[in-house]
């Protein structure tokens, strides 16, 4: 059952709002995708009208847009706007977000470039570069994609190699200058280190792959001898990462070479691109406006809906602090002078029809370089009105990454996902939706394996080693529990224990770096937590195979938002939380889940093991499971469990239940249709089809095309039917032949 809207991390402002609505709980739609959209994933939902979709999706929106221009406004991010210089040279060698392309996308870090654009080539130059001495940085391709890299005068294109400013070597095996493309050293792709070297001493330019030196690519021509030059890119659908030399470089330069990092002030200059393409192609950023520049689009197929979607909007974000969410309404029959001036006074959510939108973004009212969100409602409805191309030509103008390096989120609401239209257009605009489909049919991804281990502590009686280490809920602190009694009370404390102790067995087994780890409550969670900081984790022990943090809905949304980013970017290991934290997660290619607690609900069995095997990569998924009914808190209390005591049975009055996950793993797997393989409590895991073949967390190796592994795994049953086939014929002529002979 879905908790209340405070527990999907939303502000206590918009749950104020919610509530002055009358709306007690969240809809399953809500519950499902409200956590999506704030953890940054695309969503495909299936939601009939009255079904709550409207606030699935604007809910979550107006909460990010909110902190967006929050921040912007406090001078957090970067977000450009249409005038203004940056306020201060920059002192460190990084990829300048003021010098790129409209689509060219940097993280905060300066060091990690993508473009998404498959069309055309993105580019971008350095915040510092260098007019004397002889230089080295090297750029590693981090997906595949096409690119190429070198150095570039402040005054070259961002297209890198293509006028006589820039020189470039790009991963077809090309070296370029003023568009002359000749051959060079050996193609590069994903995973490939090249190195980047220039000599200003005496004008030369030369690259190296994976540490092996291809030789002088350039002789810089006399005329740009003496320029500033910039270390360059340019991307058309790639992603690159850069290292200036703060950290250890993967192939050191010889022969006198420095780090481009390391260059002396007196040789460094900034970029200061003032005109030509490259200014047109990304303002400059500085003093924070939203004029005529929403963060989201909302599209809707009829003025109604249109309308009815902008009035829950204001409704939403009623009791918001400073700065304010701006939504603007365009539908046809309104006055287009009010309109305009609504946009020219700011805005930040626009809601409209299809013509109206296609009005406003054709001719330039509207610009789309800030959109965070695109929201397409009643996507059946918009296409069977041929808005397919619209969509597209609008999807096509907005960026896929803004400046601070957040993805475009798209939203897509069908009557049923089960459409060809609606799928095939989220397989051109979405990445990597998650289905919010509560009438569909459950399945597990093929990407996923996921087994169970039964925790049986009539058999098992280890837990009385460890039963002073291992924290528990205290649901039997009153019980009298003994060692090697067969009450079903010291059977359930026993089974609390095994459970952390296989936990971290099943941690060492399989050697995991990286793994959600779901309990039931947040009790059980912050159990776990401190059972793992004991074992020497926490969230500053980055070397620590046990180090972990925690997510859950009584944690402050500050902490809950950087435990979440520590995990991300692995500065710990394990991400311990509940059912209802972990919907808003959205990180592709973990190689673990956890199941400390068994899921009494079937849909957050399929949810928490969709955790891994996300982006074609595998994943394991491990679940606990008791044979004996352990007994549980259930919290119906005022209070919701604090300072709650009561540890007498729910129908006696009390708190407390007895959880059966036996009942609970056989009633998933009646859903599925399948019978989940069994392993011991050593957790290793037998050998399948995964084995030998992929390492939990990477991408699946596939053998040949689609085609050719199918047509190998049908075999065995076309020979079988081929000699069915043959017997029956068989058997129908031998029966003529005697029929024949009677005759």
């Amino acid at each position: 059952m879905a908790g209340h809207f405070s527990e999907f991390g939303l502000l206590p402002e918009i749950c104020k709002a919610v509530e002055d609505m009358d709306w007690l709980l969240p809809t399953d739609v809500q519950a499902e995708a409200i956590p999506l959209i704030l953890g940054g994933g695309d969503v495909l939902m299936a939601a009939e009208t009255g079904s709550g979709k409207t606030g699935a999706f604007c809910l979550p929106v107006i909460q990010i847009v909110h902190e967006t221009v929050r921040d912007a406004l406090s001078g957090k991010t970067s977000r450009p706007a249409s005038s203004a210089a940056p306020s201060t040279a920059p002192t460190t060698f990084r990829m300048s977000q003021h010098d790129r392309d409209q689509d060219f996308a940097i993280d905060e870090k300066g060091l990690l470039c993508q473009s998404r654009n498959h069309f055309r080539w993105q580019g971008c130059r350095s915040t510092l570069g260098v007019k004397q001495g002889m230089y080295y940085y090297e750029a590693t391709v981090t997906d595949e994609g096409l690119c190429r890299v070198g150095w570039a005068t402040d005054l070259a294109s961002l297209d890198l190699g293509t006028d006589k400013q820039g020189y470039g070597f790009g991963g077809t095996g090309k070296k370029s200058f003023g568009r002359q493309f000749d051959t060079y050293g050996e193609p590069f792709g994903i995973n490939d280190t090249i190195g980047c070297y220039i000599n200003l001493d005496n004008g030369s330019i030369k690259f190296s792959k994976n540490g092996v030196d291809l030789g002088k690519a350039f002789e810089i021509h006399r005329s740009l001898q003496g320029n500033t030059f910039f270390a360059a890119v340019v991307l058309k659908n790639a992603e690159l990462l850069f290292n200036f030399g703060d950290s250890p470089f993967q192939y050191p330069p010889k022969g006198g070479y420095t780090a481009l990092s390391k260059a002396p002030a007196n040789t460094v200059s900034a970029s200061n691109m003032i005109g030509g393409a490259t200014a047109a192609a990304q303002p400059k950023s500085g003093k924070f406006s939203n004029k005529c520049s929403p963060s989201a689009i909302i599209m809707e197929p009829s003025r109604e809906l249109a309308q009815q979607t902008h009035n829950q909007i204001s409704n939403f974000r009623k009791f918001l602090p400073n700065p304010q969410v701006k939504e603007v309404l365009l539908i046809g029959g309104e006055n287009v002078k009010t309109q305009v001036q609504q946009l020219n006074e700011g805005v930040d959510i626009v809601t409209g029809t299809p013509g109206k939108l296609d009005d406003f973004i054709s001719t330039d009212k509207i610009n789309l370089s800030q959109v965070r969100f695109f929201v397409l409602d009643e996507a059946d409805g918009l296409l069977s009105q041929g808005n397919q191309e619209l969509i597209l030509k609008i999807f096509g103008k907005i960026p896929k990454m803004s400046p601070d390096g957040k993805r475009l989120q798209m939203i897509v609401c069908s009557a049923t996902l089960h459409s060809l239209e609606v799928k095939k257009l989220a397989d051109r605009i979405m990445h990597f939706p998650t289905w919010v489909d509560l009438k569909g049919q459950d399945a597990v991804p093929e990407t996923v394996h996921h087994v169970v281990c039964h925790v049986d502590p009539s058999i098992d009686t280890s837990w009385q080693k460890v039963k002073n280490k291992v924290k528990t809920d205290g649901i039997h602190a009153k019980d009298n529990i003994k060692s090697g009694g067969q009450s079903p009370e010291s059977l359930s404390e026993a089974v609390k224990i095994l459970k952390v102790e296989y936990l971290v067995t099943a941690i060492n087994e399989h050697k995991m770096d990286q793994a959600i780890i779901f309990c039931r409550t947040k009790l059980d969670c912050d159990n776990v937590e401190k059972y793992l900081v004991s074992l020497g984790g926490g969230l500053n022990a980055m070397v620590n195979e046990y180090s972990c943090v925690c997510l859950h809905s009584d944690r402050s949304p500050q902490e809950r938002k950087s435990n979440l980013q520590a995990f991300k970017e692995g500065e710990v290991r394990f991400l311990v939380c509940t059912d209802v934290a972990a919907r808003g997660i959205d990180i592709n290619g973990v190689p673990y889940v956890v199941n400390v607690t068994f899921p009494d609900d079937k849909q957050n069995y399929v949810h928490r093991i969709g955790r891994v095997g996300r982006a074609d990569r595998m994943g394991l998924a491990l679940s606990l499971v008791s044979d004996v009914k352990e007994k549980v808190w259930y919290h119906s209390c005022p209070n919701r469990g604090k300072g709650c005591n009561n540890a007498r049975l729910k129908d006696q009055g009390g708190c407390a239940i007895w959880y059966d996950e036996k009942q609970y793993l056989a009633d998933v797997e009646e859903h599925l249709g399948e019978t989940i393989s069994v392993i011991q409590p050593n957790m290793k895991v037998s050998v399948n089809e995964f084995d030998g073949k992929v390492q939990y967390g990477e991408k699946r190796r596939r053998v040949g095309t689609m085609f050719e592994t199918h047509t190998a795994e049908l075999a065995p049953s076309v020979r079988e039917l081929a000699e069915m086939e043959f017997k029956a014929q068989t058997s129908f002529l031998s029966l003529q032949h005697r029929d024949w002979m009677k005759h």
